[in-house]
């Protein structure tokens, strides 16, 4: 995708046109022990269809497909790949003063319009000796996905990139959900948003089902891309993922949508809101 040797093109500026940062395409991560990787792969498969399973229970379903694991090591790789067992818990924790939870603002809510709510997630993607996360901004109303961005670490600059290209192409939404994690309670995350007159929601601790469509999203992505390919670097998975989500908008049929793909769904009407 990026041609180090171009005559005419600096490698910054193949980056810059990619959308893709330049620490991410002259990073290179540190290998993972093999052992780390595979059961890293077996997890978030497990997780994916069981996300109830919290380390202990994933401890004994990793046992019966015979990886000899101890609690300590699942819990481990769980947490460097952001996953937590989703079940309703008192939050013991006591927030960072700078960092304001949001109240969740889509129970009973009827959406009804493309923008007038966004959500957003993070989820795991194994590479070639390591992995990296995926971020992604979804219209709740339309399903589809308006930004991505791909990084090798797990801060909030690389969500803000995402929701900054979304609302350079769609302008901004009414309602932005996403969970409670870090990188969307920072003030790099939520200060642009609420500066744009955004309402920002966040997920109950615990509750995937608060932020199901990109819960779905991640399904389908890991079902019918990730899962089916071995991604050989950063660069390469992120060409793929572009095909993908090319792919999932505009030629991919949901039957929420009655056989309508998400893209025409959010142009449709948008087109029809505008023109009213």
């Amino acid at each position: 995708m990026i041609d180090r040797n171009h005559p005419r093109i600096s490698t910054a500026r193949q980056c810059r046109l990619l959308a893709l940062p330049r620490a991410s395409y002259y990073h290179r991560p540190r290998p993972k022990r093999p052992e780390d990787l595979a059961l890293m792969r077996q997890i978030d498969e497990a997780y994916m269809a069981s996300p109830f399973f919290g380390s202990r229970q994933m401890t004994e379903w990793l046992r019966r497909q015979g990886y000899p694991v101890n609690r300590k090591r699942v819990r481990r790789l769980m947490h460097l790949m952001g996953l937590e067992a989703i079940y309703q818990k008192p939050n013991l924790s006591r927030p960072n003063a700078e960092h304001r939870i949001y109240p969740y603002l889509l129970r009973r809510l009827k959406v009804t319009r493309p923008n007038q709510v966004w959500a957003m997630d993070i989820t795991y993607v194994p590479i070639e000796g390591g992995f990296i996360y995926l971020c992604a901004v979804l219209d709740w109303y339309s399903r589809a996905v308006l930004a991505w961005e791909l990084s090798n670490t797990l801060d909030a600059r690389f969500c803000v990139q995402a929701v900054q290209r979304a609302i350079a192409l769609h302008g901004p939404p009414e309602i932005f959900n996403t969970d409670q994690g870090c990188q969307f309670t920072s003030a790099e995350f939520t200060q642009p948003l609420l500066a744009l007159g955004v309402k920002l929601s966040m997920d109950g601790k615990g509750r995937c089902l608060d932020n199901v469509f990109v819960e779905r999203l991640w399904r389908s992505v890991k079902y019918e891309e990730i899962f089916l390919r071995e991604y050989r670097s950063m660069v390469v998975a992120y060409a793929r993922l572009e095909a993908y989500f090319e792919f999932y908008n505009e030629r991919r049929p949901h039957s929420s949508l009655d056989g309508a793909t998400p893209g025409e769904i959010h142009r449709d009407h948008l087109h029809i809101a505008v023109h009213a």
